[in-house]
């Protein structure tokens, strides 16, 4: 049983995008939400008593920057990937989207291309085009039951146009962690083609038995000096709402431009976001190392119960995060006829495929941060949907 995690079955009526959203965006109703990357998971007791002192303090007026939460970010970034980073490199920002849309913004002009490693992120592509600038889609490559970067087809892309290549690491949705020899060939194609590399490692604590997450900045020293790294509590600590958030950018010269353009548009220090930050990295760890073994072994459970009553559906082993990329290709089904059927008779929400890019037509996105229960429940309706389908 577990001692550290606590688990909320139903969240309706607490304003959850995931829970109280389903209806207005699916159009289905009593859907079971396995979509929007949160957990059905309280936050750590730590990080809600830190919340707490800040709401019986009382006094809510512009805060200063935290010590105490540079320090915790220093503390945590170095023992878990050994990365040594001076405080001053840090720029707190509200979100990682919004930061990766002023990074864009910052350091390129419309028109120009920024690569991204498909599928992907979704928001990756409105960040792109709706500043005005061009994406260039490096597809990975499908090798058996895992995915690789196709370092050819990367550098083939790039023109004197291109600027940015758009990382995500650990990759979302196909839940790999890239390693050191994959990060050295992304780097050696940066470094020859001045490419700004902006990181998108906000999924980095989200491991899976085995795993390593290396950040792209500290390979060497050319990278730590062309990267801007996002990163954040908010996706370990199921903390989304506080939009609590930090850049990672080690060139001072990039920082103060960074800086600057996003103090032109926002303050960027929030005194809930500060507290929970310190609270989760000083005294998460526990917590963490029981979720993801939670998680772990929910995947596994879906994984068997697919073998064993739906095996034309098959799930993409993840090195990380709490997202399942599951491949319905064999079911031989348009994707839109896909949707409706999971929506309507397995009555179940998950993100579709095809909005992660067009190499997502036969894919769909699960969630797996929830309790078992709610998994089993989930699976069990497909199964019947599944049967009556005859597959």
């Amino acid at each position: 049983m577990s001692t550290k995690l606590e688990f909320i079955e139903d969240r309706r009526g607490t304003d959850s995008m995931k829970w109280d959203m389903t209806e207005a965006r699916f159009g289905a109703k009593d859907v079971i939400p396995l979509w929007v990357a949160d957990m059905d998971i309280k936050a750590p007791r730590p990080v809600i008593d830190a919340l707490k002192d800040k709401v019986e303090h009382g006094i809510f007026g512009y805060p200063a920057p935290s010590v105490k939460a540079d320090e915790a970010i220093c503390t945590w970034l170095l023992n878990r990937y050994s990365w040594e980073v001076n405080p001053e490199s840090f720029i707190y920002t509200s979100g990682i989207v919004p930061t990766i849309s002023h990074m864009i913004q910052a350091f390129t002009e419309p028109g120009d291309e920024v690569i991204i490693q498909t599928p992907v992120y979704y928001p990756f592509y409105d960040v792109i085009e709706k500043n005005g600038r061009i994406i260039l889609k490096n597809s990975l490559k499908r090798v058996e039951d895992q995915y690789e970067m196709d370092y050819d087809h990367l550098e083939s892309l790039i023109t004197e146009k291109t600027k940015v290549l758009l990382l995500s690491h650990p990759h979302n949705p196909v839940g790999r962690v890239w390693k050191q020899e994959e990060l050295e060939k992304v780097a050696q194609i940066c470094k020859k083609h001045d490419l700004l590399v902006i990181s998108d490692e906000i999924h980095a604590d989200l491991l899976f038995d085995g795993q390593k997450h290396i950040p792209i900045a500290s390979i060497n020293e050319d990278m730590a000096m062309r990267t801007l790294t996002c990163l954040a509590p908010s996706k370990t600590f199921n903390l989304a709402g506080i939009q609590a958030s930090y850049a990672v950018v080690i060139d001072p010269n990039k920082r103060l431009k960074l800086k600057q353009f996003i103090q032109s548009t926002f303050s960027s220090i929030n005194i809930f976001s500060q507290a929970a930050t310190e609270a989760a990295y000083r005294h998460g760890e526990e917590w963490l190392s029981e979720l993801m073994d939670y998680i772990q072994q929910n995947y596994e459970f879906v994984e068997q119960y697919f073998k064993e009553h739906m095996p034309k559906i098959k799930p993409i082993k993840p090195e990380g995060t709490y997202l399942l990329w599951i491949d319905f290709e064999e079911l031989g089904m348009p994707e839109k006829e896909r949707n409706e059927w999971l929506l309507h008779e397995a009555k179940v929400a998950f993100n579709h495929g095809p909005i992660f890019g067009p190499e997502g037509e036969h894919f769909e996105r699960m969630n797996l941060a929830c309790s078992k229960d709610t998994l089993a429940k989930a699976l069990k309706q497909m199964k019947q949907a599944y049967d009556k389908k005859g597959f």
